[in-house]
């Protein structure tokens, strides 16, 4: 078994390159409002729950720290989220911000929901 502070590196810079990926694919896209923030982490809180079912239900913990800790950690990130937040607030954007805010807390905690929901699914 590898060591897990080596499983969280190693996961850290999977799920950070692909989180950049994703800055660059959605980011150009959305001028002026923190789409492609509130995808990794909507998606990743998704990710998240179908990957504590499987490993509740089949795999057991031992890749949590590169899966869940390591890929996931590095690929969502509440201070990104934070820092657009702030800024979409700075910009005078209140409403925005506000919107962002509950939009991104809410999809999460579903997407969160559904994943563990699918995987129970797929694994229970």
């Amino acid at each position: 078994m590898m060591n897990p502070f080596l499983q969280v590196a190693i996961g850290g810079a999977i799920g950070a390159t692909a989180r950049y990926a994703t800055y660059r694919a959605i980011g150009a896209h959305s001028p002026g409002f923190p789409v492609a923030t509130g995808v990794v982490n909507v998606l990743g809180s998704f990710v998240m729950g179908v990957l504590a079912a499987l490993m509740a239900h089949r795999i057991g913990n031992q890749y949590a720290p590169l899966l869940l800790t390591g890929v996931l950690g590095g690929f969502t990130t509440f201070s990104a989220f934070s820092l657009d937040a702030l800024t979409l607030w700075e910009r005078g954007q209140t409403a925005g911000a506000a919107i962002y805010v509950v939009l991104s807390v809410v999809l999460a905690l579903l997407a969160v929901i559904a994943g563990l929901i699918v995987g129970r699914g797929i694994w229970a």
